[in-house]
């Protein structure tokens, strides 16, 4: 590999992918909220109806929970966080990947 091939695969900016926390959350709100819409489905008595008049409560709260996911999950993959290229200079990216701008001396 050549140095101005590293130099410019260096210098490219690197988004957090996987290790972004929304990915996380939104995981995690996606499981439960498909183990609720599963018990919902699979797992209500018509004594629990009854005592939630009629509502399938688990049912809808999963529904909502899966909502909840993909939302998580379209905003991580539609506005990604970009990792700064050079942390031990300062020279960081904020959110948009825009360089901030110096600050000024007087």
């Amino acid at each position: 590999m050549s140095s101005s091939h590293a130099r410019t695969e260096d210098e490219t900016p690197h988004k957090a992918g996987a290790f972004d926390i929304r990915n996380f959350i939104g995981l995690l709100i996606g499981f439960f909220g498909l183990v609720l819409v599963l018990v919902a489905i699979f797992g209500t008595s018509q004594a629990e109806l009854d005592r939630a008049d009629g509502l399938r409560l688990n049912l809808w709260a999963g529904l909502g929970m899966l909502v909840a996911a993909a939302v998580f999950l379209v905003w991580a993959r539609l506005k990604p966080v970009i990792v700064p290229t050079h942390p031990e200079t300062g020279e960081t990216g904020d959110a948009d990947g825009m360089e901030r701008p110096a600050a000024a001396h007087d």
